[in-house]
Order: structure tokens, then C-alpha cells, then sequence
């Protein structure tokens, strides 16, 4: 691998100063499926940009396990909230898949931040796009019945229907296995 940051396009910006710079604080690592590469509990310290496989972000309430989020290859999964607050985390990562990634340690990206505008507006770009995120996720679930939730992920992201379990799906998606099972079969 010549560089770990050129393989990463989502991270890819045209200067290759900050390509550079983000290729020395990476590291490459590979995890087994089921691996937890975050624990409810513990502070968040990492992100990983997924080379392969797929991760799922889930927390438990009331002995049922809820998933919050998928992220597959080209995408950064980790908790931003335990890391920025420096708290325990109130989710869980978990490897769907054996994974390959490429690790960041916050401090190591903070430093780097701190080191220029230009680092900094590229750290500033990468927050506004996790906000964006967020907030169509807020509006999915409040806006949006089932149907059109489902009709929305299969566009999106018609992989994870192939890859992730119907009911990791439906947690997602935040209705039962029955109802997946129903607005699939129409």
C-alpha cells in the first residue's frame, strides 16, 4: 500500500499536504467480525475509516439492543460525543463483518487540526458533513412513516440490505422485524 490516505477517497482533498498528513497518523488495522471497536462505558478515543466490511453502532434499552447506525467501506465510524466531552460512551461499535480500517487517535487529529487554517477548515468540513448526517436522521424518523424510511435506506444504501440482518435492519429503521418483513413483501 503505497498510501493509506490515497486509498481513502472520502478523505481525499486536492492538497497534498493534508493528504500527507493525514497518511502519518493512520494506521492500518484489521478486526474480527463482532469485535467492538467502541464499548458503552468506555471513552471513545479512535475513528476508523472502514476499508472493508461494515459497522453498527447500537446502544441497549430495556435488555433489547437499538441500532443507530450502519457504516461501510469509505466511511468514519466512531463516537464523537464521548471523544469531544471526553465521557464515557453511551454506544457501542460493533465489527458486522471482519473489518479493515484505518485508525485515527483523536489526540493525534487534534494536533493535527491545530497545526494550520487549512487543517482546520478541512476538520471544520468533516463536522458540518457528520452535523448534515445527523440531522437527516432526525428528520427521517420524525418526518418520515416506515415505508418511506425503508424506501429511503434502499436507495441510499441498497447494500446493507444484503450484508446487515433483518433485524439490525428494523432496529435501524425503528420498527419490528414483522413490519420489515411486510414492507419488503410488497
Amino acid at each position: 500500500m503505497n498510501s493509506k490516505y490515497y486509498s481513502n477517497p472520502s478523505l481525499l482533498l486536492e492538497n497534498s499536504e493534508i493528504a500527507e498528513a493525514f497518511n502519518d497518523i493512520m494506521t492500518y488495522k484489521k478486526f474480527p467480525k463482532h469485535h467492538l471497536l467502541c464499548e458503552t462505558g468506555k471513552v471513545c478515543k479512535n475513528m476508523y475509516i472502514i476499508q472493508s466490511g461494515i459497522t453498527r453502532m447500537f446502544y441497549y434499552k430495556e435488555d433489547k439492543d437499538v441500532t443507530v447506525h450502519f457504516c461501510t467501506e469509505q466511511e468514519t465510524a466512531s463516537v464523537f460525543e464521548s471523544y469531544v466531552k471526553n465521557e464515557k460512551s453511551k454506544f457501542n461499535i460493533e465489527a458486522l463483518e471482519e473489518l479493515e480500517v484505518m485508525e485515527i487517535a483523536f489526540t493525534d487529529l487534534e494536533n493535527l487540526f491545530s497545526r494550520s487554517p487549512e487543517f482546520e477548515r478541512f476538520g471544520r468540513l468533516f463536522v458540518q458533513q457528520l452535523h448534515i448526517n445527523l440531522i437527516e436522521r432526525i428528520n427521517d424518523l420524525h418526518f418520515h412513516n416506515a415505508k418511506e424510511r425503508y424506501d429511503k435506506l434502499l436507495t441510499k444504501k441498497p447494500h446493507l440490505f444484503q450484508r446487515v440482518s433483518q433485524k439490525h435492519l428494523a432496529s435501524y429503521l425503528n420498527i419490528t422485524p414483522e413490519t420489515l418483513s411486510r414492507i419488503r413483501s410488497k
